[in-house]
């Protein structure tokens, strides 16, 4: 591992495994592969702009190291997360001539993460894969916790598995490939965190705003492995969702409304979550469970990380419509996730989805 480089554990027993954090990681992995004894036969999942970047030079040395690589790219964008693309992974897997002693190497953002996650955890019903991040949203979110999707038309992620990676590994220079937009969405997961569980790191995210937005090495590497550690701890305690790890769906509700509403891709998935963000904490100012001076707080942060904290102008049916699609409806009522001022967060079953966002939305007729 590089001098450089951090390591976070998410601790799962015998499925536990390392996240690898730190500045020219990506020269490690064949190393670290070695280490936890992957699969000498690989595909690399990942797309065209990222294989001309980081691919090739990661199949060369991969091969150099005596395995074998295929490569199997997909369209980019939340649109294509689909069905239709796992089945095209399928197609290469099997005509490639993969089994169940071949591993998958996702190598890119969210959407390459879940997608080849999922194809991972159903394909020949399940092989090893490792998740090299390439996107601040991918790294401190998607790619920890084995949550592997794809999307319907009628909702975000109704289609998936829990399913973990062997290693995940992170290096923070793919990050100067980002555009300043994609940098943004990945920095709303970040602010997540500090909502959610850390009232002191939401305070060092308000001092270091301008840092992580000029992309900072030392402020990047604090706050990624920050989130991780805050996001391991809380799969280490509750892998499936079945109680505190609800709460990394703080903002997500109402964020993948936003997303299912515009059409997939419109609004980046960072940036419905900056939104759904607001939304929430204006719902628990609303109950008592914070004051206006943390909802301003949270707001105003999103707003330096050049984070819209309005939503679209839908009206307000198709957003409780949307939002009855949500995983998290059981028998009618919705499960949010609402913070207790800043650096606590608690499930709240909303019962009347229509009279507790009215006021909010009211205005937002479309």
């Amino acid at each position: 591992m590089s001098r450089t480089s951090v390591s976070v554990k998410v601790g799962l027993g015998d499925r536990s495994y390392s996240i690898l954090l730190g500045a020219g990681t990506l020269s490690d992995l064949s190393a670290e592969l070695d280490k936890i004894g992957f699969a000498q036969k690989i595909a690399i999942v990942t797309n065209d702009d990222l294989h001309d970047l980081y691919g090739r030079q990661l199949q060369n040395e991969l091969r150099a190291a005596g395995r074998e690589v295929a490569l199997i790219t997909i369209p980019e964008g939340e649109e294509h997360k689909t069905l239709r693309t796992l089945e095209g992974i399928y197609d290469e897997l099997i005509q490639k001539g993969f089994d169940r002693s071949c591993g998958l190497l996702a190598l890119g953002g969210g959407v390459i993460g879940d997608t080849a996650g999922f194809a991972a955890a159903t394909f020949l019903r399940g092989i090893d894969f490792v998740q090299v991040p390439t996107t601040l949203l991918a790294q401190v979110d998607s790619s920890v916790g084995g949550k592997t999707a794809v999307n319907h038309p009628l909702g975000k992620n109704l289609i998936g598995a829990f399913y973990q990676p062997k290693l995940v590994l992170i290096d923070i220079d793919t990050l100067d490939s980002l555009d300043q937009r994609e940098l943004s969405a990945g920095l709303a997961e970040v602010v997540k965190y500090g909502v959610i569980a850390d009232a002191a790191f939401f305070s060092w995210l308000e001092a270091h705003a301008d840092q992580l937005l000029r992309l900072d090495k030392a402020s990047l590497i604090y706050a990624i492995r920050r989130s991780c550690q805050i996001k391991a701890d809380i799969v280490a305690v509750d892998e499936r969702e079945g109680s505190v790890r609800a709460k990394l769906n703080y903002g997500h509700t109402f964020g993948h409304a936003i997303e299912s509403l515009s059409g997939y891709g419109q609004w980046r998935h960072g940036e419905a979550v900056a939104a759904g963000m607001v939304m929430a904490a204006n719902l628990s100012r609303a109950r008592g469970l914070c004051r206006q001076a943390d909802v301003d707080r949270i707001r105003a942060l999103l707003t330096r990380m050049n984070l819209p904290t309005v939503p679209p102008r839908f009206s307000l049916s198709e957003y409780v419509e949307a939002m009855r699609r949500d995983k998290k409806v059981r028998c009618g009522s919705l499960t949010m996730v609402l913070n207790s001022g800043i650096g606590v967060a608690q499930l709240e079953e909303i019962a009347d989805i229509e009279t507790e966002f009215a006021p909010f939305l009211q205005d937002r007729e479309a």
